[in-house]
């Protein structure tokens, strides 16, 4: 059997991974072992953790890494702390792989100390481009760590071949988000008003905003931006959920507490959990601010994105994204076209360019079959 170990360390990436993790945990071939980290032990980040173990998962390593702080320098301290926590757990485990999904700085501490260990990676949703985040050159990074490569679209594909990867060792797969959701048992309207103690209006927005790590001190002003836009619609219930353990991630926050307060039709969460984000997206007009969530699930509900800013630019993005500046005068007329006649009817036909699901079967299949004997030295693909 391979002993296979994946790395999760945020409520987002986790909420991917989960099905992939079920198909491990029931394959023959695989023995799974999982280690968690980052936002997951943060109780200011939900400790999410919970999450993890309601599902039937039980971590065998758990590292903590995050500081009391969201500055550059406590992010830089903390992927030195992570991968001080790796080094320990991939020699203990003694893996003869590890999945990696993404492109956070968790992720990016787990694959240089797996590659300094000799352990063969796998790399998940490699080859996008996010060009107002750190992320971009983490994510490129991990892929020129990494042996496998496990791609959503066509695009993302040519584009970690023209990273010097071979094309034997690239997989076009699909999205997980999408395979996610289809494998979600939703929740109605009634046990989310009831659960999650909300009341949805005549109109209903989810809001997911998170700070444009290259951009330096502009979180605070952009989510001001937005929340003056929000501050003029009416009838209409508010949804956040908070952002994630970045830089600026708490100017961020502070503001969504700032508005939320004396406002019975806003709404916080720490963290919703995946079967509540997936069933509020099935419930609401459309999703606000620049979550990857926007581009990568929601248009398989058939419901449209307003993107603000630079945060997910270089995506692959579905017709129901509408992408707009961070100011308020093009957040107003981006929500309005959302809520246009036009829109509506088209966001009917939209088709998410992320794929129809499969991807975790695939990933599954892919490992299973493979043989990782003397497979970690590779040559630079020259196209």
């Amino acid at each position: 059997m391979k002993k296979v170990c994946v790395i999760t360390g945020t409520r987002a990436e986790y909420g991917l991974l989960k099905n992939l993790l079920k198909q491990f945990e029931s394959s023959k071939m695989i023995d799974l072992q999982l280690v968690v980290t980052g936002m997951h032990l943060s109780p200011e980040f939900g400790m999410t953790l919970w999450e993890i173990e309601q599902d039937g998962f039980f971590p065998d390593r758990k590292i903590e890494i995050l500081l009391s702080s969201d500055s550059p320098s406590s992010i830089t301290k903390s992927i030195g702390v992570g991968m001080l926590g790796f080094a320990d757990a991939f020699k203990e485990l003694e893996p003869d792989l590890i999945i990696l999904l993404g492109d956070r700085f968790e992720i990016f501490a787990a694959a240089a100390a797996a590659m300094i260990a000799r352990i063969p990676v796998g790399h998940i949703h490699g080859g996008e481009a996010t060009e107002g985040l750190i992320d971009e050159a983490i994510r490129h990074s991990i892929t020129k760590m990494s042996l496998l490569h496990f791609v959503a679209t066509p695009e993302y594909r040519k584009r970690v071949e023209q990273l010097g990867e071979c094309p034997q060792r690239v997989y076009l797969v699909g999205g997980l988000g999408v395979d996610a959701l289809m494998n979600t048992e939703m929740k109605n309207k009634t046990q989310l008003e009831r659960e999650l103690s909300l009341t949805f209006g005549p109109k209903n927005l989810l809001v997911a905003f998170h700070p444009v790590t290259l951009e330096e001190n502009t979180s605070a002003l952009q989510m001001q931006e937005l929340l003056d836009a929000l501050e003029k619609l009416k009838d209409t219930s508010l949804i956040f959920t908070m952002p994630n353990a970045d830089t600026e991630g708490r100017a961020i926050k502070a503001k969504i507490d700032s508005f939320c307060e004396n406002k019975p039709h806003a709404y916080q969460f720490d963290s919703l959990g995946q079967t509540n984000f997936y069933s509020c997206l099935a419930q609401v007009d459309g999703l606000i601010g620049n979550s990857s969530s926007g581009v990568l699930e929601a248009p398989s509900f058939q419901i449209g994105t307003v993107n603000i800013g630079d945060r997910q630019k270089g995506r692959v993005f579905a017709e129901s994204i509408i992408q707009c500046n961070p100011n308020k005068t093009d957040i107003i007329i981006a929500i309005e076209r959302l809520y246009s006649s036009n829109f509506q009817k088209m966001i009917k036909n939209v088709k998410n360019p992320y794929g129809k699901g499969g991807a975790s079967s695939k990933i599954l299949k892919i490992i299973e079959n493979i043989n990782l004997d003397g497979v970690l030295k590779k040559q630079f693909y020259e196209i």
